[in-house]
């Protein structure tokens, strides 16, 4: 069975102010068109479809009108599962409609796991669908345990897949998480970190054929060839300058045995990071003017009359200017602390906020009540 793995579509996304839409246009076009060629029989969108829970019209509409061309075209299942950006509520309505023209959404977890079972000359494929979920959702499944992480959570879903599955048939696991071992970069939102670690060891898929992953935008296998995050299919940070954006294909043969294939995709306007002096990067005509999106770096010391307004004559799309010589003039103690809050959740951000303007830790029932507050505000975001 050939299975075509993407996620971390995140249609509606806007970068430095600058609206993707129509450069996510571009790319599902080369989507549609990879299908067309490789002739997959199943595609999987591992989470993050919209880039938040209320997406603009014009995202809307092209999710609808790429769904459509590949329902209409192809008339091939295709397995969708929520992100953190995704509203659940909203992700999810028409789903049991759509399922009647092979397009199967599942945006919430219930005391059965969704499973999706495809059938090719070699017998069953089952495809098990876990959108994201905080500890909280699973909780209600598992009386029985103490589930406080995403670990745990993930945990005990896969172990009521195990025990209700033959696991010599083959199985493929959709998930959208944060797997420790996996790279991030700067436009990947925080998972919750309320009541224990977002992060889930690789150990516990190992007993799956493939692992289909979203949530990290850099495409990379995590502990094993088939646990694989496809990554996004966009650079959205600068942080991704040096990605090489790709889907990923998959050919399970009779055994299960994955034969794993990158295929590039090719952006419109590409994401860039230039650095030199300003004099250098406008004249020189090795630097050929560009559509691209770009981060400029200056050296220079001195001052610059209008350096944006002049770089953009050359290269429209100038999203950052930073004079790199006062950067590096941060003492190292001041960088170590934007380092670390970058790192940090909510609630401990909220924290070090207090003890910065009391002077003193937050006293631990204030904490819980902060705790309490952060969770039901992150739950109605994404319910919105």
């Amino acid at each position: 069975m050939k299975i075509l793995h993407t996620a971390d579509w995140h249609l509606g996304k806007i970068v430095n102010g600058v609206h993707m839409t129509e450069d996510q246009a571009e790319v599902l076009k080369q989507v549609i068109q990879i299908i067309r060629q490789e002739k997959p029989d199943v595609m999987i969108i591992a989470g993050d479809v919209y880039d938040r829970s209320v997406p603009p019209k014009e995202a809307v509409e092209l999710l609808d009108q790429t769904l459509t061309e590949l329902i209409t075209d192809f008339n091939m299942p295709i397995l969708i599962t929520s992100g953190n950006h995704d509203s659940p509520d909203r992700l999810h309505f028409g789903s049991r409609l759509f399922r009647e023209n092979n397009l199967f959404i599942e945006t919430k977890l219930s005391e059965k796991i969704p499973k999706i079972t495809l059938t090719d000359q070699s017998g069953p494929v089952h495809f098990h669908l876990i959108p994201y979920v905080e500890p909280a959702d699973v909780r209600p499944m598992f009386p029985d345990h103490k589930i406080q992480t995403h670990q745990e959570a993930m945990e005990q879903i896969v172990q009521q897949i195990k025990s209700n599955e033959d696991m010599n048939e083959r199985h493929v696991l959709i998930a959208h998480a944060f797997i420790t071992g996996g790279m991030e970069s700067d436009s990947e939102e925080r998972l919750s970190m309320i009541g224990g670690s977002p992060y889930i060891d690789a150990h516990i898929f190992h007993d799956f054929h493939y692992v289909a992953l979203g949530h990290l935008h850099q495409p990379q296998k995590v502990s094993k060839e088939t646990i694989r995050y496809s990554g996004s299919l966009l650079k959205y940070s600068f942080s991704e300058a040096n990605h090489k954006k790709s889907v990923t294909m998959i050919e399970l043969d009779d055994c299960g045995k994955a034969d794993i294939e990158r295929i590039p995709l090719h952006p419109k306007r590409d994401m860039r990071i230039i650095e030199g002096y300003f004099n250098d990067i406008i004249s020189n005509e090795d630097i050929a003017p560009s559509e691209d999106y770009l981060h400029v770096r200056l050296l220079d010391d001195g001052q610059l009359l209008d350096p944006i307004g002049k770089l953009r004559k050359k290269f429209p799309n100038v999203l950052r200017l930073e004079r790199k010589a006062k950067q590096s003039n941060l003492g190292l103690h001041e960088m170590k602390q934007i380092r670390e809050k970058q790192q940090m959740s909510h609630t401990q951000l909220f924290e070090a906020f207090y003890q910065e303007m009391k002077g003193e830790e937050i006293p631990p029932n204030r904490a819980e009540h902060i705790h309490r507050t952060v969770d039901q505000l992150m739950k109605q975001e994404r319910e919105q």
